[in-house]
């Protein structure tokens, strides 16, 4: 009895066991489209972005709505403080796109990268909120700033209090902007406190009483700073005079990536040029090109 009772339970055991594996089998296999989506969303490579500290916003204003839009996609950013380092890491396989605040120039084209326009910025003349009753500045009067002639807010119908000059690294956009149209060639202050990235400019003047520096509208709208945004020999920077020609100190960014691309990567440019991307960029401050 016990001879033909143990060999039926191991051989019905051994059927359950291969009807187990059958069922885990089918169900791993009942739905491929399921897996292959895992697969890419498990192998799916990051989009990596090097900026210039002035192309940095536009970038993270970017970044934040395509992610929203798409889940699945993944975005690093590499932060540089000039264009020509970003665009030396496109070339060199570091990046997938680079900011830069200048066209291509022919020593930085290899052939192989593209540059488009994206966007213009308007670049501010701002003071900290503890500057009152200074509103408007003449070309003279923040030619006199910078050159340190004029030293005290006092001097221009402000608080009797010393005037702290921001100011960036003379190959800096915002610098080559400001003495284009308003400083000239005369040399700044040795007083001044250089900052290197536009972001530690924007910090230091909000946290430094009776300081003043130039950086981008976009940023200041974007995260509402509690700066005086200053007019410039009457004309407040604004969207509307820089579209009727009045307001000229702007800086163009615009978007450089690999003639051949990843379809990643070509899905992000696609969107930043889109209907929607300028939409965006509009309502955030910038004038996108196109």
């Amino acid at each position: 009895m016990n001879i033909v009772t143990v060999p039926r339970l191991i051989i019905l055991g051994m059927i359950f066991l291969v009807l187990g594996s059958c069922n885990s089998i089918k169900s791993n296999t009942s739905n491929p489209s399921q897996i292959a989506s895992q697969n890419d969303s498990q192998t799916q490579s990051a989009i990596k972005i090097a900026g210039s500290s002035s192309s940095v916003t536009i970038f993270k204003v970017l970044t934040e709505a395509y992610q929203a839009q798409d889940k699945t996609a993944k975005i690093d950013f590499v932060s540089l403080s000039q264009s020509e380092g970003a665009i030396a890491a496109l070339k060199n396989g570091i990046v997938d796109i680079a900011g830069s605040s200048h066209k291509l120039k022919p020593e930085e084209n290899n052939g192989k990268i593209q540059y488009r326009e994206l966007a213009q910025d308007l670049l501010i003349v701002a003071t900290h909120n503890s500057v009152q009753g200074v509103t408007n500045l003449t070309t003279a009067q923040l030619q006199s700033i910078y050159t340190g002639k004029i030293v005290n807010w006092q001097q221009l119908g402000g608080p009797n209090a010393k005037i702290v000059v921001l100011d960036r690294p003379e190959d800096e956009s915002a610098k080559k902007l400001l003495r284009k149209y308003y400083l000239g060639k005369d040399e700044t202050t040795t007083n001044a406190i250089v900052l290197n990235k536009e972001g530690e400019l924007i910090d230091t003047l909000q946290n430094t009483p009776y300081s003043i520096g130039a950086f981008s509208l976009a940023y200041s709208l974007i995260n509402q700073l509690p700066v005086h945004r200053l007019s410039l020999n009457g004309i407040a920077p604004n969207k509307e005079n820089l579209t009727n020609g009045k307001y000229q100190m702007v800086r163009k960014l615009g978007i450089i990536w690999h003639k051949a691309p990843p379809p990643s990567t070509q899905k992000f440019i696609d969107f930043t040029f889109s209907s929607e991307g300028n939409k965006l960029l509009l309502d955030k401050g910038f004038i996108p090109s196109n």
